[in-house]
């Protein structure tokens, strides 16, 4: 096991030790508060000490919109990265996976087996390094809607999580819906971390608990610009509203 410094000022001060590798980090709280962009912090810190990722950001509709918010917020261009990270866009019209080019797959990750087969197909896409693969994933709680599989993929959320092993897991979760459902979640992650937005856009920090490195449990304002919060939430209420029915219908 070894430490990740992420290198990022207003973090540094909450995690003087970074984190645990491999470990598993949940950011959760109320919808609109800003979620990804704090998980985006620790992607940006894995990519530049040699990791390699895999992507399931399910409130963006494809892997640009992450190209976009990581050259916004930290200066990182991923292009520069090609061969260390893969996307899995989530596609509810299909029951496999499928390569569409050389960086992404799609699939329909809600029902559990795809979920684990779009993941080890990810991984075949990503360069073997030292520091290993981290998976990321923001909105999946909506997921979590599936009549048929939710139940299903809550325990492959739950199982990610909890089984550390061979990767490093960052997932983002809301709270806004199904909260008791989301609450196991929090239980079973090493690393559990709260947000929550004041007006005028304004999002903060908490970090819960963390799995063997010294932090501070002090609330912190993160400092990324209004106008970018704003950006960000109007695109992830837009796929809220899409998604959500097509999930249901799973």
């Amino acid at each position: 096991m070894t430490k990740l410094k992420t290198n990022i000022p207003w973090l540094e001060e909450l995690l003087p030790e970074g984190i645990l590798v491999p470990s598993s980090t949940l950011i959760s709280g109320p919808g609109g508060t800003g979620k990804p962009l704090v998980e985006f912090a620790f992607v940006d810190a894995w990519l530049k000490a040699g990791g390699s990722l895999i992507g399931l950001p399910l409130q963006y509709p494809s892997g640009e919109l992450v190209r976009v918010a990581m050259l916004k917020l930290y200066g990182t261009d991923l292009n520069n990265y090609k061969g260390k990270i893969a996307f899995i866009q989530f596609d509810p019209f299909t029951k496999d996976c499928v390569k569409i080019n050389e960086d992404t797959i799609k699939a329909n990750v809600v029902i559990p087996e795809i979920w684990d087969k779009a993941i080890e197909m990810a991984e075949y896409m990503v360069e073997k390094t030292e520091l290993g693969t981290m998976v990321f994933g923001s909105a999946l709680n909506l997921l979590l809607f599936s009549k048929t599989y939710g139940e299903a993929i809550l325990d492959k959320l739950k199982n990610a999580l909890q089984n550390t092993k061979s990767r490093t897991y960052a997932f983002a979760v809301s709270t806004t819906a199904l909260a008791d459902k989301i609450r196991i979640l929090e239980d079973v992650a090493d690393n559990l971390m709260f947000t929550r937005m004041e007006k005028p856009m304004k999002l903060f920090l908490k970090i819960e608990r963390m799995k063997d490195v010294e932090f501070s449990k002090e609330e912190k304002e993160v400092p990324i610009s209004a106008e970018l919060l704003k950006e960000i939430n109007e695109i992830a209420e837009s796929t809220r509203k899409t998604r959500i029915p097509e999930i249901m219908k799973i």
